[in-house]
This record gives structure tokens, sequence and C-alpha cells, in this order.
């Protein structure tokens, strides 16, 4: 391969790598703005955060179409094709997260004439903060592109998972003392379980980096601490 040929190709990565860290920002963005929305009824806020989806929707799009020109000209192999294909996966990632903020911005509107008690707005909010912590964390990782920091970010999934079951109990609490807190419990549980998935997807991203980087994905299964799914069930 010719320097300049080279060089272009190192323009390419750079290119995704750039978009990519916009999309992270802006990800980032939505979600901590869909929160903040959903705790102080803001729905100004909230159709902010609807209208950005689109640009989101946008750059996974031009990510994808670049890839498919970069491997269609340079045909790499081995990790440069993993690198571009991890860009993908990464974007896809990313524009998941966009939609989540969305659904929650969403929800503000139904909830906006529920007087919101104080302790479930917090627990909202710090599942929010271990949330954005990761996909920040895991977006650094990205431009580090250490394997050992994105295996240290995927075991821990876990902590938003416990703090996740310990919120879904709450409204559960709330839903069955009061039957008029149910419809706005329910759009609340939708907004945690949003807010949990944001989690997964950065330990996605971390897997992804984690491949990219090395060759081969993590060992082992995720650590998981959603005991939601056991709830009302019966067995042994």
């Amino acid at each position: 391969m010719s320097t300049h040929i080279t060089s272009i190709y190192d323009e390419d990565l750079k290119y995704l790598t750039r978009r990519i860290s916009e999309m992270g920002g802006l990800a980032e963005q939505m979600v901590a703005e869909s929160v903040r929305a959903l705790v102080n009824a803001d729905l100004a806020l909230a159709q902010k955060v609807i209208s950005d989806d689109t640009i989101l929707d946008d750059a996974e799009r031009q990510i994808g179409e670049k890839v498919i020109v970069t491997i269609a000209r340079r045909q790499p192999v081995a990790s440069d094709l993993r690198e571009l294909m991890g860009s993908v996966r990464i974007a896809a990632d990313l524009e998941r997260v966009g939609d989540l903020g969305k659904n929650t911005a969403k929800r503000v509107i139904a909830v906006a004439s529920a007087s919101l008690p104080r302790q479930l707005a917090r627990g909202l909010e710090h599942l929010a903060e271990l949330a954005l912590v990761q996909l920040k964390e895991v977006l650094d990782v990205y431009a580090s592109r250490s394997p050992e920091k994105a295996k240290s970010i995927r075991e821990r999934d876990n902590e938003i998972d416990a703090i996740y079951t310990s919120l879904f109990r709450e409204l559960l609490t709330y839903m069955m003392e009061d039957p008029r807190n149910i419809t706005p419990c329910t759009h609340l549980l939708f907004c945690a379980k949003n807010i949990e998935r944001i989690g997964d997807h950065a330990t996605n991203i971390a897997e992804t980096i984690y491949y990219m980087t090395t060759g081969s994905p993590p060992e082992g299964e995720r650590p998981k601490d959603d005991t939601t799914t056991s709830f009302g069930a019966t067995g042994a």
C-alpha cells in the first residue's frame, strides 16, 4: 500500500473516530436532559431531546455509509476490518442510547401532571448518573483503545442492575399502596428500564472495543444483577 493510500485510509479512520465521539457526546446529553426533563416536568426540554434524536440517526447513517465506501475502496483485512466493523456496531449502540433517551422524554408528558415523589426522583437520578458515568468512561476507552479498561467496564454492569432492581421494588410498592399511582409509576418503570438499558449498551461498546483491539471477544458471561424478571415467579 502506498504512502498516499495509507494517508487517505488514516483520514477515513479519523473521520469515523470523530463522528463516533460526536455521537457519544450527543447521546450523553440526550440522556441527561431526558432525566432532568422527567424530574422537573420540563416539557420544552423533553421536546428538545425528541428533536435531537434525528441528528443522532443521521450520524449513524453517515458512519455506516463511510464504512461501506472505505471497505469497497481499501479492502481492509484483520485489525483494520475490525476497526471499521467496530465503528458500525458502536454507532448502532449510541443510536439506541439516543432512542432510549427519546423514549424517556416522550413519557414526560404522561407523568407531568403527577407529583413525582422525591425519593423516586432521586432514585432515577442516581441510576442515570451511574449509566452516564459508564457511558462516558467507555467513550474515553474508545479513544484510548485500552482492552483492560474495556474489560473492567464490562465487569461493572451489575452495579446499574442492582440500583434498577431496587428502584423497581420501590415503584411496585407505590403502585400497591395507591391505585392512583399505577399509571405514573408504570411510565416511571419504563423510564428506569430505559436507563438500565443504557448501561447495557455501554457494556456492548466495551465488548466491541475489546474485540477491536484483541481480535477475540471477552471471556465469560456478563455479570448481571437484575432480578426483576423473577418477581411474582413461583417454583423451586
